[in-house]
Protein backbone atom coordinates (compact mmCIF):
# COMPACT_ATOMS: atom_id res chain seq x y z
CA UNK A 1 0.00 0.00 0.00
CA UNK A 2 1.43 3.38 -1.07
CA UNK A 3 -0.61 6.06 0.65
CA UNK A 4 -1.65 9.51 -0.49
CA UNK A 5 -3.24 10.30 2.88
CA UNK A 6 -2.53 13.78 4.23
CA UNK A 7 -2.92 12.77 7.87
CA UNK A 8 -1.05 9.98 9.67
CA UNK A 9 -4.07 9.05 11.80
CA UNK A 10 -6.16 8.50 8.68
CA UNK A 11 -3.31 6.39 7.27
CA UNK A 12 -3.20 4.27 10.45
CA UNK A 13 -6.98 3.70 10.39
CA UNK A 14 -6.80 2.74 6.71
CA UNK A 15 -3.85 0.36 7.14
CA UNK A 16 -5.58 -1.51 9.97
CA UNK A 17 -8.09 -2.86 7.44
CA UNK A 18 -5.38 -4.17 5.08
CA UNK A 19 -3.89 -7.69 5.35
CA UNK A 20 -0.89 -6.74 3.15
CA UNK A 21 2.26 -4.63 3.46
CA UNK A 22 2.41 -0.83 3.50
CA UNK A 23 5.07 1.75 2.79
CA UNK A 24 5.74 3.66 6.05
CA UNK A 25 3.76 6.90 6.13
CA UNK A 26 6.83 9.14 6.53
CA UNK A 27 8.66 7.71 3.50
CA UNK A 28 7.43 10.39 1.11
CA UNK A 29 10.59 10.18 -0.98
CA UNK A 30 10.08 6.49 -1.74
CA UNK A 31 6.43 7.16 -2.52
CA UNK A 32 7.39 9.77 -5.14
CA UNK A 33 9.93 7.42 -6.66
CA UNK A 34 7.25 4.75 -7.02
CA UNK A 35 4.78 7.24 -8.53
CA UNK A 36 7.38 8.28 -11.09
CA UNK A 37 8.57 4.77 -11.87
CA UNK A 38 5.06 3.54 -12.64
CA UNK A 39 3.80 6.82 -14.16
CA UNK A 40 0.89 7.13 -11.71
CA UNK A 41 -1.44 9.97 -12.71
CA UNK A 42 -4.43 9.31 -10.45
CA UNK A 43 -5.66 7.17 -7.55
CA UNK A 44 -6.75 4.56 -6.85
CA UNK A 45 -4.20 2.72 -9.00
CA UNK A 46 -3.31 -0.95 -8.62
CA UNK A 47 -0.27 -2.36 -10.40
CA UNK A 48 0.72 -6.03 -10.42
CA UNK A 49 4.42 -6.94 -10.58
CA UNK A 50 6.43 -10.12 -10.94
CA UNK A 51 8.26 -10.08 -7.60
CA UNK A 52 11.14 -12.14 -9.03
CA UNK A 53 11.98 -9.79 -11.89
CA UNK A 54 10.28 -6.57 -10.79
CA UNK A 55 8.60 -6.31 -14.19
CA UNK A 56 5.06 -5.01 -14.57
CA UNK A 57 2.48 -7.76 -15.11
CA UNK A 58 -0.56 -5.49 -15.31
CA UNK A 59 -0.97 -1.71 -14.98
CA UNK A 60 -4.73 -1.68 -14.59
CA UNK A 61 -5.29 -3.94 -11.61
CA UNK A 62 -8.58 -2.29 -10.65
CA UNK A 63 -10.19 -3.64 -13.81
CA UNK A 64 -8.59 -7.03 -13.18
CA UNK A 65 -10.19 -7.47 -9.77
CA UNK A 66 -13.50 -6.16 -11.09
CA UNK A 67 -13.48 -8.64 -13.98
CA UNK A 68 -11.96 -11.57 -12.07
CA UNK A 69 -12.92 -11.15 -8.38
CA UNK A 70 -12.29 -14.85 -7.67
CA UNK A 71 -8.73 -14.67 -9.04
CA UNK A 72 -9.34 -17.50 -11.48
CA UNK A 73 -6.98 -15.94 -14.06
CA UNK A 74 -4.22 -15.15 -11.55
CA UNK A 75 -1.40 -14.03 -12.04
CA UNK A 76 -3.11 -11.90 -14.70
CA UNK A 77 -0.15 -11.70 -17.10
CA UNK A 78 -0.47 -9.74 -20.35
CA UNK A 79 -1.87 -11.53 -23.38
CA UNK A 80 -0.97 -10.76 -26.99
CA UNK A 81 -3.13 -8.19 -28.77
CA UNK A 82 -4.24 -10.76 -31.34
CA UNK A 83 -5.71 -12.91 -28.55
CA UNK A 84 -7.38 -10.05 -26.69
CA UNK A 85 -8.99 -8.51 -29.79
CA UNK A 86 -10.20 -11.86 -31.20
CA UNK A 87 -13.83 -11.77 -32.28
CA UNK A 88 -16.16 -9.75 -34.51
CA UNK A 89 -15.67 -6.01 -34.99
CA UNK A 90 -18.21 -3.49 -36.29
CA UNK A 91 -18.34 -0.90 -39.04
CA UNK A 92 -20.69 2.02 -38.51
CA UNK A 93 -22.99 0.71 -41.24
CA UNK A 94 -23.68 -2.32 -39.09
CA UNK A 95 -21.46 -4.78 -40.99
CA UNK A 96 -19.43 -7.26 -38.97
CA UNK A 97 -15.72 -7.86 -39.69
CA UNK A 98 -13.53 -10.55 -38.16
CA UNK A 99 -10.49 -9.36 -36.21
CA UNK A 100 -8.29 -11.61 -38.38
CA UNK A 101 -8.70 -8.98 -41.11
CA UNK A 102 -6.25 -6.78 -39.14
CA UNK A 103 -3.29 -9.08 -39.85
CA UNK A 104 -0.45 -7.28 -41.61
CA UNK A 105 -1.78 -3.82 -40.68
CA UNK A 106 -0.67 -1.10 -38.35
CA UNK A 107 -3.47 -0.64 -35.84
CA UNK A 108 -4.61 2.29 -33.74
CA UNK A 109 -6.52 1.31 -30.61
CA UNK A 110 -8.66 4.34 -29.80
CA UNK A 111 -10.10 4.71 -26.28
CA UNK A 112 -12.68 7.48 -26.38
CA UNK A 113 -16.25 8.53 -25.47
CA UNK A 114 -18.88 10.95 -26.76
CA UNK A 115 -19.37 12.61 -23.34
CA UNK A 116 -15.69 13.71 -23.31
CA UNK A 117 -15.10 17.05 -25.15
CA UNK A 118 -11.35 16.46 -25.76
CA UNK A 119 -12.30 13.09 -27.28
CA UNK A 120 -14.72 14.65 -29.74
CA UNK A 121 -12.12 17.26 -30.74
CA UNK A 122 -9.49 14.57 -31.31
CA UNK A 123 -11.91 12.39 -33.29
CA UNK A 124 -12.46 15.17 -35.85
CA UNK A 125 -8.71 15.45 -36.42
CA UNK A 126 -8.21 11.69 -36.34
CA UNK A 127 -10.78 11.13 -39.11
CA UNK A 128 -8.73 13.40 -41.41
CA UNK A 129 -5.48 11.67 -40.40
CA UNK A 130 -7.03 8.25 -41.02
CA UNK A 131 -7.91 9.11 -44.62
CA UNK A 132 -4.53 10.75 -45.27
CA UNK A 133 -2.74 7.60 -44.11
CA UNK A 134 -5.02 5.40 -46.21
CA UNK A 135 -4.58 7.61 -49.29
CA UNK A 136 -0.79 7.38 -48.87
CA UNK A 137 -1.10 3.62 -49.40
CA UNK A 138 -0.36 2.62 -45.79
CA UNK A 139 -2.03 -0.43 -44.26
CA UNK A 140 -3.73 1.07 -41.24
CA UNK A 141 -6.90 0.45 -39.27
CA UNK A 142 -8.33 1.98 -36.11
CA UNK A 143 -10.41 0.16 -33.50
CA UNK A 144 -12.69 2.28 -31.34
CA UNK A 145 -12.96 1.05 -27.73
CA UNK A 146 -15.88 2.94 -26.25
CA UNK A 147 -16.15 4.39 -22.76
CA UNK A 148 -19.63 5.73 -23.50
CA UNK A 149 -22.28 5.46 -20.81
CA UNK A 150 -24.98 3.99 -23.02
CA UNK A 151 -25.28 2.04 -26.25
CA UNK A 152 -27.26 4.93 -27.77
CA UNK A 153 -24.34 7.34 -27.11
CA UNK A 154 -21.93 4.77 -28.55
CA UNK A 155 -23.97 4.47 -31.76
CA UNK A 156 -24.26 8.23 -32.15
CA UNK A 157 -20.52 8.74 -31.67
CA UNK A 158 -19.48 5.76 -33.79
CA UNK A 159 -21.60 7.05 -36.68
CA UNK A 160 -18.95 9.80 -37.10
CA UNK A 161 -16.11 7.28 -37.45
CA UNK A 162 -14.97 5.51 -40.66
CA UNK A 163 -13.09 2.74 -38.83
CA UNK A 164 -13.91 -0.36 -36.78
CA UNK A 165 -15.20 -0.74 -33.22
CA UNK A 166 -15.46 -3.37 -30.54
CA UNK A 167 -19.22 -3.97 -30.09
CA UNK A 168 -20.55 -1.95 -27.16
CA UNK A 169 -22.27 -5.03 -25.80
CA UNK A 170 -18.92 -6.85 -25.59
CA UNK A 171 -18.01 -5.24 -22.28
CA UNK A 172 -15.57 -8.03 -21.39
CA UNK A 173 -13.43 -7.42 -24.49
CA UNK A 174 -13.50 -3.66 -23.99
CA UNK A 175 -12.37 -4.16 -20.41
CA UNK A 176 -9.57 -6.57 -21.44
CA UNK A 177 -8.22 -3.96 -23.88
CA UNK A 178 -8.27 -1.31 -21.16
CA UNK A 179 -6.39 -3.75 -18.92
CA UNK A 180 -3.89 -4.68 -21.61
CA UNK A 181 -2.79 -1.07 -22.13
CA UNK A 182 -3.31 0.25 -18.58
CA UNK A 183 -5.64 3.03 -19.72
CA UNK A 184 -5.94 5.74 -17.06
CA UNK A 185 -7.64 8.47 -19.07
CA UNK A 186 -9.26 9.32 -22.40
CA UNK A 187 -8.76 10.10 -25.20
CA UNK A 188 -5.90 7.66 -25.67
CA UNK A 189 -4.62 6.35 -29.01
CA UNK A 190 -2.23 3.39 -28.89
CA UNK A 191 -0.45 2.66 -32.20
CA UNK A 192 0.64 -0.93 -32.87
CA UNK A 193 2.93 -2.43 -35.50
CA UNK A 194 1.71 -5.29 -37.75
CA UNK A 195 2.92 -7.80 -35.12
CA UNK A 196 0.71 -6.20 -32.46
CA UNK A 197 3.59 -4.61 -30.54
CA UNK A 198 3.22 -1.05 -29.22
CA UNK A 199 4.95 1.62 -31.31
CA UNK A 200 3.67 4.55 -29.26
CA UNK A 201 1.20 5.24 -26.49
CA UNK A 202 1.22 8.92 -27.49
CA UNK A 203 -0.86 8.63 -30.64
CA UNK A 204 -2.99 11.58 -29.54
CA UNK A 205 0.05 13.87 -29.39
CA UNK A 206 1.44 12.53 -32.67
CA UNK A 207 -1.81 13.08 -34.57
CA UNK A 208 -2.05 16.67 -33.33
CA UNK A 209 1.63 17.42 -34.04
CA UNK A 210 1.81 15.76 -37.47
CA UNK A 211 -1.22 16.97 -39.40
CA UNK A 212 0.05 15.60 -42.71
CA UNK A 213 0.94 12.22 -41.13
CA UNK A 214 4.37 12.31 -42.77
CA UNK A 215 5.98 10.59 -39.79
CA UNK A 216 3.43 7.77 -39.49
CA UNK A 217 3.57 5.27 -37.73
CA UNK A 218 5.13 7.69 -35.27
CA UNK A 219 8.05 5.81 -33.76
CA UNK A 220 9.04 7.65 -30.55
CA UNK A 221 11.70 10.33 -30.80
CA UNK A 222 14.39 10.46 -28.11
CA UNK A 223 14.01 14.25 -27.83
CA UNK A 224 10.80 16.20 -28.35
CA UNK A 225 10.27 19.87 -29.07
CA UNK A 226 7.94 21.11 -26.35
CA UNK A 227 4.56 22.20 -27.70
CA UNK A 228 1.00 22.84 -26.53
CA UNK A 229 -0.03 19.36 -27.64
CA UNK A 230 2.75 17.37 -25.91
CA UNK A 231 3.13 19.51 -22.77
CA UNK A 232 0.75 17.11 -21.00
CA UNK A 233 3.64 14.63 -20.93
CA UNK A 234 5.41 16.89 -18.42
CA UNK A 235 3.00 15.45 -15.84
CA UNK A 236 3.98 11.83 -16.56
CA UNK A 237 7.25 11.89 -14.62
CA UNK A 238 10.59 13.70 -14.43
CA UNK A 239 11.47 15.56 -17.64
CA UNK A 240 14.73 17.10 -18.77
CA UNK A 241 13.91 20.39 -20.48
CA UNK A 242 16.59 22.44 -22.23
CA UNK A 243 15.31 25.99 -22.69
CA UNK A 244 16.92 27.75 -25.64
CA UNK A 245 14.56 30.76 -25.80
CA UNK A 246 14.88 31.24 -29.52
CA UNK A 247 12.38 31.32 -32.36
CA UNK A 248 15.20 30.19 -34.64
CA UNK A 249 14.51 26.58 -35.70
CA UNK A 250 18.25 26.12 -36.24
CA UNK A 251 19.01 26.74 -32.58
CA UNK A 252 16.28 24.37 -31.42
CA UNK A 253 17.57 21.68 -33.78
CA UNK A 254 21.14 22.18 -32.51
CA UNK A 255 19.87 21.82 -28.93
CA UNK A 256 18.09 18.57 -29.84
CA UNK A 257 21.25 17.22 -31.43
CA UNK A 258 23.21 18.14 -28.30
CA UNK A 259 21.06 16.10 -25.91
CA UNK A 260 19.96 13.33 -28.27
CA UNK A 261 22.99 11.00 -27.71
CA UNK A 262 22.44 11.15 -23.94
CA UNK A 263 18.70 10.52 -24.35
CA UNK A 264 19.34 7.56 -26.66
CA UNK A 265 21.84 6.06 -24.21
CA UNK A 266 19.37 6.31 -21.29
CA UNK A 267 16.46 4.93 -23.33
CA UNK A 268 18.55 2.00 -24.61
CA UNK A 269 19.83 1.18 -21.13
CA UNK A 270 16.33 0.87 -19.68
CA UNK A 271 14.87 -0.79 -22.76
CA UNK A 272 17.44 -3.57 -22.30
CA UNK A 273 15.95 -4.08 -18.84
CA UNK A 274 12.43 -3.93 -20.32
CA UNK A 275 11.71 -0.81 -18.29
CA UNK A 276 10.51 2.65 -19.23
CA UNK A 277 13.17 5.34 -19.22
CA UNK A 278 13.12 7.37 -15.98
CA UNK A 279 13.29 10.66 -17.90
CA UNK A 280 11.61 12.28 -20.89
CA UNK A 281 13.70 14.75 -22.91
CA UNK A 282 12.50 18.08 -24.33
CA UNK A 283 13.84 21.20 -25.98
CA UNK A 284 11.78 24.35 -25.33
CA UNK A 285 11.92 27.31 -27.69
CA UNK A 286 10.37 30.74 -27.23
CA UNK A 287 6.58 30.94 -27.17
CA UNK A 288 3.70 31.70 -24.82
CA UNK A 289 3.47 28.15 -23.53
CA UNK A 290 7.18 28.07 -22.63
CA UNK A 291 6.85 31.46 -20.92
CA UNK A 292 3.95 30.10 -18.87
CA UNK A 293 6.00 27.05 -17.90
CA UNK A 294 8.90 29.26 -16.79
CA UNK A 295 6.52 31.40 -14.73
CA UNK A 296 4.76 28.41 -13.17
CA UNK A 297 8.04 26.74 -12.16
CA UNK A 298 9.69 30.06 -11.23
CA UNK A 299 12.72 29.46 -13.44
CA UNK A 300 15.35 32.13 -14.13
CA UNK A 301 15.23 33.95 -17.47
CA UNK A 302 18.67 32.66 -18.48
CA UNK A 303 19.15 30.98 -21.83
CA UNK A 304 20.26 28.37 -22.50
CA UNK A 305 18.96 26.84 -19.27
CA UNK A 306 19.17 23.13 -18.42
CA UNK A 307 16.50 21.80 -16.07
CA UNK A 308 14.83 18.65 -14.82
CA UNK A 309 11.19 19.23 -13.84
CA UNK A 310 9.33 16.73 -11.68
CA UNK A 311 5.76 18.00 -11.56
CA UNK A 312 4.35 15.20 -9.39
CA UNK A 313 7.00 15.87 -6.73
CA UNK A 314 6.70 19.64 -7.32
CA UNK A 315 10.49 19.74 -7.61
CA UNK A 316 12.98 21.22 -10.05
CA UNK A 317 16.68 20.85 -10.66
CA UNK A 318 18.46 23.69 -12.46
CA UNK A 319 21.85 23.93 -14.19
CA UNK A 320 22.47 27.56 -15.07
CA UNK A 321 25.80 27.82 -16.93
CA UNK A 322 26.97 29.98 -19.82
CA UNK A 323 27.64 27.07 -22.17
CA UNK A 324 25.89 23.73 -22.14
CA UNK A 325 27.93 20.84 -23.52
CA UNK A 326 27.14 17.12 -23.92
CA UNK A 327 29.42 16.39 -20.96
CA UNK A 328 27.49 18.84 -18.74
CA UNK A 329 24.15 17.32 -19.79
CA UNK A 330 25.34 13.76 -19.19
CA UNK A 331 26.77 14.59 -15.76
CA UNK A 332 23.56 16.42 -14.81
CA UNK A 333 21.42 13.43 -15.85
CA UNK A 334 23.66 10.90 -14.11
CA UNK A 335 23.70 12.94 -10.90
CA UNK A 336 19.89 13.17 -10.99
CA UNK A 337 19.50 9.41 -11.48
CA UNK A 338 21.99 8.80 -8.65
CA UNK A 339 19.97 11.19 -6.43
CA UNK A 340 22.96 13.48 -5.96
CA UNK A 341 21.11 16.67 -6.91
CA UNK A 342 19.28 18.80 -4.37
CA UNK A 343 15.74 19.67 -5.51
CA UNK A 344 14.25 23.14 -5.37
CA UNK A 345 10.50 23.46 -4.78
CA UNK A 346 8.17 24.37 -7.63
Amino acid sequence: FVSSDQDQRQWQDFVQDMPWLALPYKEKHRKLKLWNKYRISNIPSLIFLDATTGKVVCRNGLLVIRDDPEGLEFPWGPKPFREVIAGPLLRNGGQSVESSSLEGSHVGVYFSAHWCPPCRSLTRVLVESYWKIKEAGQTFEIIFVSADRSEESFKQYFSEMPWLAVPYTDEARRSRLNRLYGIQGIPTLIVLDPQGEVITRQGRVEVLNDEDCREFPWHPKPVLELSDSNAVQLNEGPCLVLFVDSEDDGESEAAKQLIQPIAEKIIAKYKAKEEEAPLLFFVAGEDDMTDSLRDYTNLPEAAPLLTILDMSARAKYVKDVEEITPAIVEAFVNDFLAEKLKPEPI
